[in-house]
């Protein structure tokens, strides 16, 4: 065993084993049995283990670990350098699916391997399927380019803060970045409120505002096909099918009425009535508008499906592009109001993330270009609220959570406002 140490003969992944004879076996390394030699007095000789046990070394890997060593010995003396780095160091799993980034394995080597490429990596990752991400498709639908590489069909199930989620991960997206969210929405107070989530998709908030925030009925509008599915057999999983109506459609999109379509020459100056795809109206306590990197061709409905007598809360999502440099520090967002004297000298205060060292991190102050985004919304939406409803309305910012970094200077932030008719 020394004599094999002292030539790195030895491989480590594996257990020194008994074999018939009361003799020893020795794990040596496959590829370098031509370098093996052992002094005359010592008797020895090859025996093949089909079933080797693993060291506790082995039994220690991390699952990165595995994948790489499987893919070496697959690969043996073609291994290089390159191909290491074009191995994946993290992955999502869902159930028996694993789902690769998308730049992994894209060197023209593994191609050659075909179909034992893909069982080799499901096998050390211990899945039975395979899929790798590309880029999302252009459009405002945000389908996935996913290719299944392993196995018949891309359904899986997801279990996030024990709420069950099944979709197809070639034509659904899941984005495990927004669990912050999920998580603050599920502890929102919504007893006896009626939600509108207007781009539901497979239901990543409709869920979480019926299971855990307990509201009391949600509209779920979503114009997905693939997602509609999905939503639906989610609803039923989860057992709140009966609390929920779901809008297929396309709910942001607004028009002059049709009837108006060329207005009489004496209407032509006044600005003509609005015509929305989405007949509710004046049903909501509470609206989400989880679109990103922007929900504004939303707001016009979010405004309409608000309560006309008593108003609620939009949950605003969008993507804000944030300076390089260090905030100053900010006084906190407090109930700063729009419609109202107050507004404009409110204090401010709110979640988000700051730059630490270059390093993202939550709970420092607020950034100027986050609530300046924060005011300018606040004040269009108080503008729509009087045009739609034919009333003053106040607006008062009550958060501001950022969600994660998204990019480069550029944060996910939802904006918690509330809108309420201004007493005659």
């Amino acid at each position: 065993r020394e004599s094999l140490e002292e030539e790195r003969l030895l491989d480590g992944r594996y257990r020194l084993q008994e074999v018939p004879g009361g003799r020893v076996a020795l794990p040596v390394l496959k590829e370098k049995l031509s370098q093996l030699w052992l002094p005359r007095e010592i008797t020895c000789g090859l025996v093949w283990i089909q079933d080797p046990i693993p060291s506790r070394a082995a039994r220690r890997r991390t699952p990165a670990q595995k994948l790489r060593d499987e893919l070496q010995r697959l690969l043996g003396k073609n291994w290089s350098e390159e191909l290491e780095r074009d191995v994946p160091h993290s992955w999502q799993h869902h159930g028996d699916l694993v789902l690769l980034s998308e730049d992994s394995f894209r060197a023209e080597p593994w191609e050659k391997l075909g179909p034992a490429l893909w069982e080799t990596v499901a096998s050390a990752l211990g899945a039975r399927r395979l899929a790798r991400r590309g880029r999302v498709l252009p459009g405002g639908m945000r389908c996935p380019s996913v290719t299944l590489l392993l196995g018949q069909d891309g359904w899986v199930e997801h279990v996030d803060n024990r709420i069950r989620y099944t979709f197809d991960v070639t034509k659904c997206m899941f984005s495990p970045g927004n669990i912050t969210e999920k998580l603050r929405v599920a502890s929102l107070p919504c007893s006896g409120e009626v939600l509108v989530d207007l781009y539901a998709g497979i239901g990543y908030f409709t869920l979480p505002y019926l299971v855990h925030a307990a509201a009391a009925f949600v509209h779920a509008c979503e114009w997905n096909d693939h997602a509609v599915e999905a939503l639906r057999r989610n609803l039923v999983l989860n057992g709140v099918q009966d609390r929920c109506r779901i809008h297929h459609g396309d709910s942001r999109q607004v028009s002059p009425a049709p009837w108006l379509q060329n207005p009489h020459p004496r209407l032509a100056s006044h600005s003509p009535p609005l015509f929305f795809q989405l007949e509710l109206r004046d049903v909501a306590d509470r609206v989400n508008l989880g679109l990103i990197p922007s929900s504004e061709e939303g707001w016009p409905v979010a405004c309409r499906v608000l309560k006309k007598g008593t108003g609620g809360v939009l949950h605003i999502h969008h993507n804000v592009e944030t300076l390089p440099a260090p905030a100053p520090p900010q006084s906190p967002v407090l109930g700063a109001e729009w419609g109202s004297p107050e507004g404009a000298s409110s204090d401010r205060e709110a979640q988000h993330p700051a730059e630490d060292g270059g390093k993202e991190v939550l709970g420092a102050r607020i950034r100027p270009e986050w609530w300046r985004w924060a005011e300018a919304t606040a004040a269009r939406i108080q503008g729509l609220l009087a045009e739609l409803h034919g009333q003053p309305w106040r607006t008062s910012i009550l958060n501001i959570e950022a969600v994660k970094s998204y990019a480069p200077h550029v944060h996910h932030l939802v904006l918690d406002l509330e809108c309420r008719p201004t007493l005659p």
